[in-house]
């Protein structure tokens, strides 16, 4: 059933169209990954589908009944005493007199207990990840038909995303923008990317997609070559003259005159980010020594909160490494104690020699909003020092898309991604041999992503990093300092997968080294009580079941490859949409099935195994 349908449409901010005769289909249980480069109006494309804003042109047409649910990248939560108060309201505004306020309050202390979120604290304080959290539980809480979700991993740590990524794939029809490509890949069924005002559907996940993206643009250039040798030989034709004039010749005036209309009209497709590091002089080798180092904050109660308890890491020059951990588990104060911006309350903190530091701050402190971006990174001059050499402003801020234009406009008109890719171009105008990132990848688009990916490998400096992109860690590092809970601290070697698979082990010993219960539930029975119960056996029917399985799951995972193989197929866009739709209905019915008749074999195995087994003699 389709749920929303976009056809024709047109949008435009200013002189520049966002939506250019642009259509697309959403259906019941559609999760669709919305992607582009920043400032090609995807938040403006959410805008219009939750009617919060109208089209210039073309047509919205919404299923009857619909309940379309919004999270904004910042979203705002009303004022009032209590997070509660403020979710409640929030949650009124959405659904306005549909429910009675005791239902509504039971939605939403089911959903905030998803979330792990305290309803009872008050609003003020709240931090940007704890605001996201609560606007997202409110979201679900409306119970939408449609789900329209704005960068949701902002401001979230790894374990709150990959928690939100289970949420949501059992969870209501879903547009989302997000430049989390481990995200996309856990949660998406479909990816549109919005390119110059078109929409474009591509089905599978965000791997799938970067596959047939690569062979689309393969094509795209071929026919664009073909496209303009013509048009060059039909501009040298009429400028034969006299020939180029006959009657006889004016169908191909008349041709040459719509090339040169198709022409102008064609969008080229946006320039990536150039991003070059200049690490300048080298470091020491020593770059931070930490031995014991102790912080503790105090708490409201009076007590103490530990921070971070007898620490100790030898950073060297040249290494790369990723900080990570839950929101407030302290990976800022850990920063900034390593660069010696804050002073430990026990412990020895050495720093190297020679140590030139470029800072990236989440906060973007570092900007002022009334400044034009050009005056942000050379103030008094037109040019600037960068590792290639002397480089005008205009030029050096075309290598982050800036256009002239843009370069004279205030810092506080630019969006989000645009802030951020005017803070690297900042830090990348100075020589540093140490940088440091704290969440660099917030509302960055994907490809200026890669490319930053591709300059901080190619950087010979050392590098610290804060991030909650999962992918990106494990592109750029090479150790990860993780937090363990209750102020403890490790540095280990590899990345983000590296330092799961730590804290799986960690938690699995922790299990181990529980003390058994002691309480009469937990004491063992009687030998004699064990040895004349009852010992569960296979029915016939289940013997058989059992038999069948192997080949059941065989069929199933066979089924499952031929279909994903043919949704990965380079022409599979070009299917119908019902039988596309039916494909992906069908994957994951088989994903479902597959998990079932999974949990089904192990069980039917262990029943088998506990009959087998004979019991020890007395």
């Amino acid at each position: 059933m389709s749920l929303l349908t976009l056809i024709d449409a047109e949008l435009a901010y200013g002189d520049a169209p966002l939506l250019d005769g642009a259509s697309l289909s959403v259906e019941t249980r559609d999760r669709i990954g919305l992607i582009g480069r920043n400032g090609t109006g995807k938040s403006s494309l959410l805008s219009v589908v939750a009617g919060e804003r109208a089209l210039d042109d073309g047509e919205l047409r919404v299923a009857d009944g619909t309940r379309i649910v919004r999270v904004e990248q910042e979203p705002l939560l009303p004022d009032a005493p209590t997070l509660r108060d403020s979710l409640l309201q929030r949650l009124a505004d959405t659904l306005g007199q549909g429910l009675d306020d005791w239902t509504r309050g039971a939605r939403l202390d089911a959903a905030a207990d998803r979330f792990g979120i305290d309803l009872s604290r008050p609003l003020a304080g709240l931090s940007g990840g704890e605001r996201k959290r609560a606007a997202l539980a409110a979201a679900l809480a409306a119970e939408p038909d449609l789900l329209l979700l704005d960068e949701p991993t902002n401001h979230l740590d790894i374990d709150a995303i990959e928690h939100l990524e289970a949420l949501l794939a059992r969870g209501p029809t879903l547009i989302v923008i997000t430049h989390d490509r481990r995200f996309l890949d856990a949660v998406c069924t479909r990816i549109v990317e919005l390119d110059r005002g078109q929409l474009r559907s591509y089905a599978g996940n965000y791997a799938t997609y970067e596959r047939l993206k690569q062979e689309q643009l393969a094509d795209e250039a071929v026919r664009a070559s073909r496209f303009d040798k013509f048009w060059k030989q039909e501009e040298a034709w009429i400028r034969q003259g006299v020939q180029a004039r006959r009657t006889r010749d004016e169908g191909r005036v008349r041709r040459l005159e719509r090339l040169r209309v198709e022409r102008a009209q064609r969008r080229e497709r946006l320039g990536s980010v150039k991003v070059a590091v200049d690490a300048g002089e080298r470091s020491g080798k020593l770059v931070a020594e930490l031995e014991h180092v102790c912080k503790r904050f105090a708490r409201a109660d009076g007590g103490e909160r530990r921070l971070i308890d007898d620490f100790s890491a030898l950073i060297q020059r040249g290494d790369r490494i990723g900080l990570v951990g839950p929101n407030g588990a302290g990976k800022t104060t850990l920063l900034r104690i390593i660069l010696g911006q804050e002073p430990a309350d026990a412990g020895r903190v050495r720093l190297g020699h020679g140590l030139r530091v470029a800072y990236f701050d989440q906060m973007r402190a570092q900007l002022d909003p009334r400044r034009t971006v050009a005056e942000t990174i050379s103030p008094g001059s037109e040019w600037i020092e960068t590792a290639a050499g002397r480089k005008h402003v205009m030029s050096y801020l075309s290598d982050f898309l800036f256009s002239p234009r843009r370069a004279n406009s205030p810092v506080q008109s630019l969006s989000g991604g645009e802030r951020n890719r005017l803070l690297l171009a900042r830090l990348f105008a100075q020589p540093a041999n140490l940088l440091v990132l704290d969440e660099p990848t917030n509302d960055l688009d994907i490809d200026s992503l890669e490319m930053l990916e591709t300059a901080l490998l190619d950087y010979p400096g050392t590098l610290l990093l804060v991030s909650h992109d999962r992918a990106f860690l494990d592109a750029v590092v090479t150790q990860v300092i993780g937090y363990e809970g209750d102020g403890r601290w490790r540095m280990i070697i590899g990345g983000h997968g590296e330092w799961r698979d730590h804290m799986a082990r960690l938690s699995e010993q922790r299990a181990a080294q529980t003390p058994p219960r002691t309480d009469a539930a937990a004491a063992p029975a009687p030998r004699a009580r064990q040895k004349d119960a009852a010992r569960p056996k296979l029915g016939f029917n289940e013997k058989r079941e059992l038999d069948a399985m192997p080949e059941t799951i065989a069929r199933l995972e066979t089924e499952q490859r031929e279909l994903h193989d043919r949704m990965a197929g380079a022409d599979y866009f070009r299917t119908a949409p019902e039988q596309q739709r039916q494909d992906q209905e069908r994957a994951d019915t088989i994903e479902l099935e597959l998990m079932e008749k999974l949990e089904r074999w192990e069980a039917l195995e262990a029943i088998a195994s506990a009959g087998q087994e004979r019991p020890a003699n007395d």
